[in-house]
């Protein structure tokens, strides 16, 4: 499924399956794709090509030798001289080649991988449940290990903000990883229903916030809700803002409370990735999907962008 240029509907197109050519590459057989809001922004544009382009990042595949595999899509530069990639941190080096952002992803049935380190055997677990942990669950993952300093006291506060596919994830790491009083902020009544089955002790408005919390994650990163964290961020707490929709908050002494900690969250380590598989081989993770076949990427993309998927779709390949 192609996106030629931006703001295009996505098309089926027949290429030759890819030929592993340089050295370390790999190929896999793409068994299930997530689709993420990342997707739109490829999609239109935002993120400023190269098209023509496959999209999709949250791939599982078959590898002919190591069975079923989660794949690492953040590929970083691997230089020596590169302090991201040095650090382990694929996902913010400069000069990365995210699968189905720079080069091409898992929206189709075969795919290339520059190197057999960025896949991860899944073993018996499900393709299309487990494919959405490649960003949604590693993304959601980070953010909350970024705010768990901030949650050791026995009943620390905390707020996510946004209760789709990220958020859902974030509650149930929050929940399982700190002794924490958690409150979910979204406008669906329906996403907040599932909130608080996930765990959520208050679910609620962005106005109905109340007194002060240690630590705040922004699943949507608007005007708005990030205007919400820092009214509810206690002093030394901290705001993780994972969401794309490009707010700004007046931010200094005095803008917020003393010392508080304002900070981006970026996808995910290879690292990340690894714990998290574990974690969720030991945790039983709830996360709805809505599958379709890979030709209706299309109208996953439609749905997406409706509001209409409650958790996560996920294309099949045939």
């Amino acid at each position: 499924m192609l996106a030629s240029k931006p703001h295009a509907q996505l098309e089926v197109v027949e290429r030759d399956i890819p030929v592993a050519q340089l050295a370390g590459e790999e190929v896999i057989k793409v068994l299930a794709c997530g689709v993420c809001h990342s997707d739109l922004h490829v999609a239109d544009g935002d993120f400023g090509g190269p098209y023509p382009i496959v999209l999709g990042h949250e791939v599982v595949g078959e590898h002919p030798e190591l069975g079923r595999v989660l794949l690492y899509a953040p590929w970083g530069c691997g230089r020596a001289e590169c302090r991201q990639c040095s650090a382990g941190l694929e996902m913010i080096c400069p000069n990365g080649r995210e699968a189905g952002v720079v080069s091409d992803g898992g929206y189709s049935q075969y795919m290339k991988v520059p190197r057999r380190e960025y896949l991860l055997p899944i073993g018996d677990m499900d393709p299309a449940t487990t494919a959405p942990l490649a960003c949604g669950g590693l993304t959601a993952f980070r953010a909350v290990k970024r705010a768990l300093p901030h949650l050791l006291r026995p009943g620390s506060r905390a707020v996510v903000i946004g209760a789709g596919g990220l958020g859902q994830f974030a509650i149930q790491f929050l929940k399982a990883l700190a002794d924490v009083e958690l409150t979910v902020v979204d406008t669906s009544a329906e996403k907040l229903t599932v909130a608080a089955e996930l765990g959520a002790d208050v679910t609620c408005n962005s106005n109905e916030l109340h007194g002060k919390y240690d630590a705040v994650i922004d699943f949507v990163g608007a005007d708005a809700t990030l205007a919400a964290a820092a009214a509810a961020i206690d002093r030394q707490g901290i705001i993780v803002v994972v969401g794309l929709w490009g707010g700004r908050i007046p931010f200094g002494v005095g803008a917020v409370p003393s010392e508080t900690v304002l900070t981006t969250s970026i996808w995910g380590s290879l690292e990340d990735l690894r714990e998290l598989l574990d974690f969720a081989r030991g945790h039983k993770l709830q996360h709805s999907i809505q599958t379709l076949p890979l030709y209706q990427a299309q109208e996953a993309h439609d749905l997406l962008r409706s509001g209409k998927i409650k958790g996560r779709a996920v294309l099949i390949a045939n």
